[in-house]
């Protein structure tokens, strides 16, 4: 947001407020009771001139009797008008211009132009409707402007954060051993999906559980007992899948009760097909120090499970990355690269991001007294 933006919205509150005073204090000057009293005599006595405007005008007998119930009408008005009524004379003006023995539309005319005090208190009460919803209308814009600027120093803090980094430092030496690590994991779990009966998988996704780090979607409670206790559990997760696509009469050679299996496998292809070593990822940008050094520890008792000596050993050396005096600076240097855009980066380095950021902070101050000074309404 500019800064003629953020001037704008603040000189339209401003005005919206001035403008809110100035129709209540022209309220206040005639008295509100007085003000609701002439207002409502106004619309009354508007409505009666509406109603017959037409019907009571020119000549013809039909005319001539929507004139005498007019007349009748407009005198009985008139006439309970209470005495003190704010510009009472004005009424009193308006109906001696439509007592005549034969009325014209222009006629209704003159009368309403002879309302025009009447009018005018009687708007002010709209004026001063106008002026709140204007003043509203301008507040909550100073609102929203201050929550984008706020959006905005949030976005540039979130920046700042990283104001320390090291720009020149080798994340690689971090990126290596965690890809090395989850290749090597990928495999190993690939083969043990392939090779294991789907209960094994599936009892080691369930000992998963115990672990809080380490977030494996646990198997749906049919599949699970399912696979328990039919023949099919014994058969590894690719070949369950592969039955699972097999026709009815195709599939009666291989499972005891078809309509069974494919209820309950069948249901729960996707979750099969998902299951892969994705959980056990370390993950880029790796975690802080403490972190890893815990996911680790959680990861080591999982993956010694399945996975063969030189997968365990390529998750120790990831575990020992969080001990290297030089781990939080290339850690965080990485979370930088992947959090923080080419610009981002770039205004960072180049110091321009705090004179935004104090450009910013003076726009919120300045909404903020703004508010401040006009309460909401």
């Amino acid at each position: 947001m500019s800064e003629a933006e953020t001037a704008g919205a603040v000189a339209r509150l401003e005005a919206a407020a001035d403008e809110l005073v100035s129709a209540r204090a022209s309220i206040e000057d005639v008295g509100e009771p007085r003000v609701q009293r002439v207002a409502d005599a106004y619309g009354r006595f508007d409505a009666l001139l509406d109603r017959y405007r037409e019907r009571a005008s020119g000549s013809g007998r039909e005319t001539f009797k929507a004139y005498v119930e007019f007349e009748g009408k407009l005198a009985e008005f008139v006439e309970e008008l209470p005495q003190d009524l704010h510009h009472r004379e004005a009424f009193e003006a308006a109906e001696e211009l439509l007592d005549r023995r034969r009325l014209e539309e222009r006629d209704f005319d003159r009368a309403r132009d002879a309302l025009a005090p009447v009018r005018e208190v009687a708007e002010l009460l709209d004026e001063r409707e106008s002026a709140v919803a204007d003043y509203r209308e301008a507040r909550h814009a100073v609102e929203a402007r201050r929550r984008e600027v706020d959006a905005n120093v949030d976005d540039l803090e979130a920046v700042l954060a990283f104001d320390d980094i090291d720009f020149e430092a080798s994340v690689e030496r971090l990126r290596g051993p965690i890809e090395t690590y989850e290749t090597a994991v990928d495999d190993a779990f690939r083969a043990f999906r392939a090779s294991e009966p789907a209960r094994a998988v599936l009892e080691f996704v369930d000992a998963t559980d115990a672990y809080p780090l380490v977030d494996y979607p646990l198997p749906p409670d049919e599949l699970r007992t399912y696979l328990r206790e039919h023949p099919a559990g014994e058969e590894p997760i690719p070949n369950v899948l592969e039955w699972a696509g097999y026709t009815r009469s195709k599939l009666d050679h291989y499972v005891a009760d078809p309509a069974a299996f494919r209820a309950r496998v069948g249901g729960n292809r996707t979750y099969l097909e998902r299951l892969d070593a994705g959980p056990l990822h370390v993950g880029w940008p790796p975690p802080a120090a403490e972190a890893l050094r815990f996911r680790a520890r959680e990861l080591v008792s999982l993956v010694e499970r399945f996975a063969p000596e030189p997968t365990v050993e390529a998750l120790h050396a990831v575990r020992d990355l969080a001990r290297t005096a030089d781990y939080e600076r290339l850690r965080r240097a990485a979370v930088a690269r992947e959090e923080l855009s080419s610009d981002a980066l770039r205004r960072l380095q180049d110091g321009t991001v705090h004179e935004e950021l104090d450009a910013l902070r003076s726009k919120r101050e300045r909404l903020t007294d703004a508010l401040d000074a006009h309460p909401p309404e």
